[in-house]
Formats: C-alpha cells, sequence, structure tokens
C-alpha cells in the first residue's frame, strides 16, 4: 500500500513537475544541452523522459536513473517516439549500477538540486564517465551574490522548498558541487530562466570533463 509521502510524490509532485519543466523557455535550454550529445549516456534524474524529444541521432542508448518508476508511466509517448533504446537500469544517481569508464557521456537537467548527496552523484558520473567523456548539464542554484535580496528569499524559501519539492534544494552550489565531485567545469553560463521567479530560476549550465 502506498503511503503518503509516496502517494504526493508519484500522484501530485510528478505530474506537476511534467507540466511545469515542459514550456518553451525549458524545452530551449534542453536542446541546448543536449544537442552536443553523442554514443551511449547516462542520465541522472531521467524523469518523464523530457529530454527525449531533444536528444540528437548521435546518441545510440541511453542508461536512466530514477527514483520514481511511475514517471515512465507519463513518459509513454515520448518513449514509442523514440528510436534511441532506452535502458532502465538504477534508481539512485549516488549508486549508478555501470561499470567504470563505461559511458560516453553524462546528462543532468534540473537534477543535482534534489540528491541528498549530489557530491557523490558527481563522484559517480565521475566514475563511469570514459576519460574523454563529459557532463552536460542545467541546473538551478544559488543565486548570484550580487544579487543578495534573492538569496536572501531562497533561504527564506528553502524549508518550505524541501518539503513540497520532495527535496528540492534553491540553494545548492552547482560549481561546487561539480569541483568536490571531481569534475572540471569546462563551460559554464549562469543566468534567470525566463518567466520564472529568480529565487527558483536561476540557472547554471554548462559542460564538465574529468580532469
Amino acid at each position: 500500500m502506498m503511503g503518503p509521502v509516496a502517494f504526493y510524490r508519484d500522484r501530485v509532485f510528478l505530474p506537476v513537475m511534467n507540466r511545469a519543466l515542459d514550456n518553451d523557455e525549458t524545452r530551449r535550454i534542453r536542446a541546448e544541452v543536449c544537442t552536443p550529445l553523442a554514443g551511449e549516456i547516462v542520465e541522472i534524474g531521467w524523469g518523464t523522459g523530457l529530454n527525449l524529444p531533444h536528444l540528437p541521432a548521435a546518441v545510440t542508448r541511453v542508461w536512466a536513473i530514477d527514483p520514481i518508476e511511475r514517471g515512465r508511466r507519463l513518459a509513454a509517448e515520448r518513449l514509442a517516439a523514440t528510436r534511441i533504446p532506452i535502458e532502465f537500469v538504477g534508481l539512485d544517481g549516488q549508486r549508478l549500477p555501470l561499470d567504470d569508464e563505461s559511458v560516453d557521456a553524462a546528462l543532468s537537467t534540473w537534477t543535482l538540486c534534489s540528491i541528498p548527496d549530489p557530491v557523490a552523484a558527481v563522484r559517480e558520473i565521475h566514475r563511469v564517465l570514459r576519460p574523454d567523456g563529459a557532463l552536460h548539464f542545467v541546473e538551478h542554484g544559488r543565486a548570484p551574490v550580487e544579487d543578495e535580496r534573492v538569496r536572501r528569499w531562497q533561504d527564506r524559501l528553502n524549508p518550505l522548498q524541501r518539503r513540497i519539492g520532495c527535496g528540492c534544494s534553491l540553494t545548492s552550489d552547482i560549481p561546487s558541487i561539480l569541483e568536490q565531485g571531481g569534475l572540471q567545469i569546462d563551460e559554464l553560463t549562469r543566468y534567470y530562466a525566463k518567466g520564472e521567479p529568480k529565487t527558483h530560476g536561476a540557472l547554471y549550465q554548462g559542460v564538465a570533463s574529468r580532469p
């Protein structure tokens, strides 16, 4: 029998995120992040497959990681429309069931904010990436230091956000998480997403690789 936390996560939070993260702005961003991908990739936080329409033909396989298995039901049409093999291989981004140096690239979109130990997840990405592989990402997190008012509001809202967002944090220091996990940041753009409150829309987009 499904408990109240699982019911909220699967039947309320997941459908809301499936809609909230699928708009003109997020689709534009997903396309930018996904376009350079090629070969076999691992995607942490696969969710409801919102990146599937944006994966280029150069991607030959996706190893999908996500803790909410119900997301696959909401992704049924996207799964039916893609020609790329999708293998659901795990539920926990902190423990990837993949061999060392076994994937060409990794993909993470709006995911690190909700992983209990995001540094551990990045270390796992580092482990499974081939020597010339890279993580392609877009994540929301801590607003820039010059926007102190936004940062204060993030601090105020974060306890509530973590409750209603199933652990999602507004104050994640994305560059620090990547570096602590052993990756070097090769490309990084910081900006506010259009149509989002700045507390929730402070984005970090880029590419990070093994040193």
